[in-house]
């Protein structure tokens, strides 16, 4: 066994070493195969394991979307059936929301129509107005054409300015303070007279203002023409001025002025504006040239004066109701002054409670703070009278 059978790099093998050789790599080829089998055995193992472990997920989703699918067939024939109970719900709103809306129209229809009849109604009986009016127009018309006449006429003029000038006085003075056609010591009697509280002597009114003047001067075209007119005019207003100052302006019975009225606002504009001179010469004359509205300003000074001394005459009177009234004075602050002592007096006694209610507290909690021997304290009582040891 020991006669060389291979020499493998200068080492001579032996049998026995060759055949131990041969020996372990059949073991080792063994080894290899049975490892080889395990690893497939073990593959193979693994492999039916995912298998088995796939076919039960497989089956799990499976189970899951059939659960699935029942779960939204159910929550289909919910949605199917609540579908068709809001249908219905909006079948029937929308029948009633219809009812409701043709009612509506209809009550809005009815309404309209009264309301159309109505206005109508009151078209109608606007219409009537107007024809009133229209008639009441025509009436007006008739009426300037009279008043044309009546302003064309010196006697109806003069009547007419007299007319305004007794409306203005009769509407702000009682019907003591004045007097219409009263006769002066010269027996010339102006158109008013208004007596002043406190003065014996009357203020004279006169209304005849001369207006032909002004009314040539309207229809004036030419320059000629208007310079004529503007002429008439500062003869006739200064010729009567001095009528009115040499007839009215007596020494003793009348006042130091006396008032000129014309019975038109645009005619004193345009008498003070263009005829500057004839307003000088007035003043001058002691004459004042009054328009409807400055001597309703008059007259309102005339009413105040009046008030003024119906006043004065009844001083003795309202002294006597401020003596009495300081008298109620004296006794409010009198008995004012009781009451402020009795309310002191009951704040006084009100303290004296205060420091008594204070002792009993004191003393409560002197007598709670006693030591009265080993025997249970009782429950200590809420008491309102004891204060905090701060205080």
């Amino acid at each position: 066994m020991s006669e060389t059978l291979l020499v493998v790099g200068g080492h001579a093998l032996s049998l026995g070493e060759t055949l131990a050789g041969l020996g372990a790599a059949v073991l080792g080829a063994l080894l290899i195969v049975i490892v080889a089998l395990f690893r497939s055995a073990s593959i193979q193992h693994n492999a039916s394991a995912e298998a088995a472990w796939r076919a039960r997920e497989a089956e799990a989703r499976l189970a899951g979307l059939e659960r699935q699918q029942s779960e939204a067939s159910g929550r289909l024939q919910a949605f199917a059936s609540a579908l068709g109970a809001r249908q219905a719900d909006l079948a029937r709103g929308v029948a009633e929301r219809l009812d409701a809306v043709g009612a509506r129209v209809g009550d809005g229809l009815a309404a309209s129509g009264q309301a159309t009849s109505e206005q109508l109604s009151r078209l109608e009986a606007r219409l009537a107005v107007i024809d009133a009016a229209g008639a009441q127009i025509g009436a007006l018309a008739g009426q300037v054409t009279d008043l044309k006449a009546i302003l064309s006429n010196k006697p109806a003029r003069g009547a007419f300015g007299q007319g305004r000038m007794e409306a203005i006085l009769k509407d702000a003075l009682p019907p003591s303070a004045y007097a219409f056609q009263a006769r002066l010591s010269t027996g010339v009697r102006p158109d008013a007279l208004i007596r002043l509280p406190g003065d014996p002597r009357g203020l004279a009114v006169d209304a005849k203002f001369p207006l032909e003047g002004f009314e040539r001067l309207r229809t004036a075209e030419t320059p000629e023409a208007v310079k004529a007119a503007e002429a008439r005019v500062r003869a006739d207003v200064g010729r009567h001025i001095a009528d009115v100052g040499d007839k009215y302006l007596l020494a003793g019975e009348t006042q130091d002025v006396a008032l000129l009225f014309v019975p038109s606002e645009q005619i004193h504009a345009e008498l003070a504006e263009r005829f500057e001179d004839v307003t000088a010469r007035a003043y001058r004359a002691r004459v004042l040239i009054v328009s409807p509205s400055l001597l309703m300003l008059a007259v309102q000074v005339v009413q105040g004066l009046t008030r003024d001394a119906a006043m004065r005459e009844q001083a003795h009177v309202l002294q006597a109701e401020v003596g009495r009234l300081m008298e109620d004075v004296r006794r409010i602050g009198e008995r004012v002054e009781k009451l402020k002592s009795h309310f002191g007096q009951a704040t006084a006694d009100l303290d004296q409670i205060a420091i008594s209610a204070e002792k009993i507290g004191r003393r409560g909690a002197r007598i709670e703070q006693m030591e009265l021997g080993p025997m249970a304290e009782p429950e200590a009582l809420p008491n309102p009278l004891r204060r905090d040891a701060a205080e």
